[in-house]
């Protein structure tokens, strides 16, 4: 308690802007945040592990937990760590030695954590996933029960992206960091804000001036730059992505410069510091916010009439509207959907796989019937588990 009361000349100001009757942004309701921070942000000059801002983000931390706002912390930087640990100086370009540094650096990175917030009477739990952790259903489950006792023991989740396992997340850039991995954890957690901590000050215009509210993400992505750090995987694009994830959802979030002083207690008191992007009016069902949360494993395209009846009609897909499938995937699996306009307007689990998708594609009820027997279904996907992109 007495650290936080040392450093309470800056969190002052951050507690007047709370009293403010007409605050910039009324954040006020929020009880539950995913706070992610990405690798150049935790990495100091040398482009080594910065412990002492470690120091930093858990004493913010403690200070909203004494407002009783529950955070889950979604930290990169295994690898960072790594070169630290093993003395490389730059990073390996071939995954096995990737995965060797990112086991290295795990434990460093722990370590760090667990030391920052050990001042503070708060212990650390440590959840390492992969993107079966989130598609799975069952493994989905497991993981909201997991972080929800986390909570209730009053200990902070430190979740990463299981580098040292998962092969697709730690070369593909576009899974963007943890980017797209924040927003999925701030949809197993409900949590009703993610902050994604980074070295900007959010978005940028066309005059480098931070864009301080998005409304909507079309407009967002004209001002999306393709530049990314050395050490990060991700850049804006990702971040929009995970914007339109958690939006989607109905709830909210901000890209938000993480070494401004005080930022996490200061964008809870409502000042306009980075990017806001506002959530859907709609806020979908738990099943739903699932099926839109499941990497897809496949494209189905299909042609105008099956897209209208998917998007404006929320019918199910039939697969006389189907023209094309792509990837190979299994019944039960997520699938994307694509329209003639080449643009992704849904997504949804599959009652069939990709071969017998593309056996039965284009056909009518009864063509089904006589090529399946009992094994046919009416629809290819049903509407309840269809999800339409924002």
């Amino acid at each position: 308690m007495d650290l936080l009361r040392c450093n309470s000349h800056n969190f002052a100001m951050s507690q007047a802007s709370i009293a403010n009757p007409n605050p910039a942004r009324d954040l006020s309701a929020i009880r539950s945040v995913v706070v992610k921070l990405g690798t150049q942000l935790l990495s100091d000059a040398d482009k080594k592990l910065d412990v002492a801002f470690l120091g930093h983000i858990a004493r913010q931390v403690a200070l909203l937990r004494q407002r009783g706002v529950q955070v889950t912390l979604v930290s990169s930087g295994a690898i960072g760590a790594g070169l630290r640990e093993l003395n490389l100086a730059k990073r390996p370009v071939d995954l096995p030695r990737l995965q060797a540094v990112a086991s290295v650096g795990q434990r460093r990175l722990m370590d760090g954590w667990a030391d920052a917030f050990a001042p503070f009477g708060m212990p650390v739990a440590q959840l390492l996933l992969t993107r079966d952790d989130i598609d799975h259903r069952t493994r989905y489950l497991n993981l909201r029960n997991t972080l929800a006792a986390i909570q209730q023991l009053g200990a902070v989740a430190i979740i990463n992206e299981n580098d040292s396992i998962s092969t697709d997340e730690i070369v593909k850039i576009t899974f963007g960091d943890n980017d797209i991995l924040a927003a999925l954890v701030c949809e197993a957690t409900r949590a009703q804000l993610l902050i994604l901590l980074t070295v900007v000050d959010g978005l940028l215009d066309e005059k480098n001036q931070p864009v301080r509210r998005v409304p909507n993400l079309a407009h967002a992505r004209a001002l999306v730059r393709k530049e990314k750090s050395a050490l990060g995987k991700g850049g804006m694009d990702s971040k929009l992505e995970a914007a339109r994830m958690v939006t989607g959802c109905g709830d909210q979030l901000i890209v938000a410069n993480g070494r401004m002083e005080d930022i996490l207690p200061r964008l809870l008191a409502g000042e306009e510091l980075g990017t806001l992007f506002e959530p859907a009016q709609r806020k979908p069902h738990s099943r739903s916010r699932w099926i839109g949360s499941i990497h897809p494993r496949g494209v189905i395209r299909v042609d105008a009439g099956a897209l209208r009846a998917v998007v404006e009609k929320n019918r199910s897909l039939l697969a006389a509207g189907v023209v094309d499938v792509e990837g190979d995937f299994e019944p039960g699996q997520c699938v994307a959907i694509y329209g003639p306009d080449a643009i992704c307007a849904a997504r949804g689990l599959c009652n069939y796989s990709a071969q017998t998708v593309r056996r039965i594609a284009g056909k009518k009820s009864g063509q089904i019937r006589a090529l399946l027997g009992e094994a046919a279904y009416e629809e290819v996907i049903h509407r309840d588990n269809l999800v339409k992109e924002n």
